[in-house]
């Protein structure tokens, strides 16, 4: 029975994508921001969750040299977040069918002295980003932008059918996908021929799995694998997030990230902590192009001042 509906799932999605790479050019983005009013409506409590969310980072965000916005309602953030996600969900039906290589040519592109710089010493490149802007069109940027397989870590989707649509997408812009269940061992691979790995780590993770960090005014776990990867296999990890400007889309590479070495608890956590305030940076500048929608803070969602430990998943 579960097949069955996954099959009807992954129809009715395909039929959405047809229509909207069928679309004209100059329509996608109306189109899209209509798509992101609708989800507004019909994924409230999704909504709901980024409403609060953005609400309890705002004090922390306003207060950083970073914050270039006027004064904005979580519910204008949230709003804007859904339409970028509308236009997003468009652009990757185009993509998806063919249609998306002028969407990539027309990408600008910032920092790649720094990709320049580390893929010279010859040990591999790791891309850090999270879920900004449209990230899907990020991988594929990159592999097109440096004509190289860019290898994406992701999870399987729970149906095999929008899987396999993924995985057709993905590869026909030379991305190649590397599932979590083997992913330390297939990164190490990548690496040893001094290959590109697009890595998403924006997450909350289980307490066992990261390290306990500062994140955008409150407590969160965040992985210790982009720390362990990085000393075991030597590859630099450049920061990279992909964010619109106007009618564009915008990859911005950063130097890259020198962690400390230090194989104490206190030393990854730092260390984890220089790569999450990183991907913090990234969303105080760019508020509407972060995927406000996650549990983000889930089980350790107190405030940094605040003294008590909070445990419970109620973030």
């Amino acid at each position: 029975m579960k097949s069955i509906i996954w099959f009807a799932q992954a129809a009715i999605f395909y039929l959405f994508t047809l229509f909207f790479a069928a679309l004209p050019e100059s329509l996608v983005r109306p189109a899209g921001k209509m798509l992101g009013k609708l989800g507004n409506i019909l994924i409230f409590k999704r909504k709901q969750i980024a409403i609060d969310n953005i609400r309890q980072a705002l004090p922390a965000m306003t207060k950083s040299a970073n914050w270039r916005l006027p004064e904005q309602t979580p519910e204008q953030i949230a709003d804007r977040m859904f339409e970028n996600l509308g236009i997003s969900l468009i652009e990757t039906a185009r993509l998806y069918h063919g249609c998306g290589v002028k969407i990539i040519d027309q990408i600008e592109f910032r920092g790649t002295e720094h990709f320049d710089k580390a893929i010279a010493r010859g040990k591999g490149v790791t891309f850090l980003t999270g879920h900004c802007g449209n990230w899907e069109l990020g991988a594929l940027g990159l592999s097109h932008h440096f004509k190289s397989t860019v290898s994406v870590v992701a999870r399987r989707q729970n149906s095999p059918y929008l899987n396999r649509m993924v995985e057709k997408m993905r590869q026909r812009y030379n991305n190649r996908i590397i599932y979590k269940d083997k992913a330390f061992k297939n990164m190490l691979s990548v690496f040893r021929k001094n290959g590109l790995v697009g890595l998403l780590v924006d997450q909350a993770v289980f307490p066992e799995d990261g390290a306990l960090i500062n994140f955008l005014g409150r407590k969160a776990w965040a992985s210790k694998g982009p720390v362990v990867m990085a000393r075991k296999a030597g590859a630099a990890i450049l920061p990279t997030f992909i964010h619109r400007e106007a009618d564009r889309h915008v990859i911005e590479i950063y130097p890259e990230l020198e962690f400390s070495g230090d194989n104490t608890d206190d030393g990854m956590t730092a260390d984890v902590q220089l790569y999450s305030s990183a991907i913090e940076n990234f969303i105080i500048s760019h508020p509407y192009d972060w995927y406000w929608v996650h549990r983000r803070w889930k089980r350790a969602g107190q405030l940094i001042d605040d003294p008590t430990t909070n445990t419970s998943d109620t973030q």
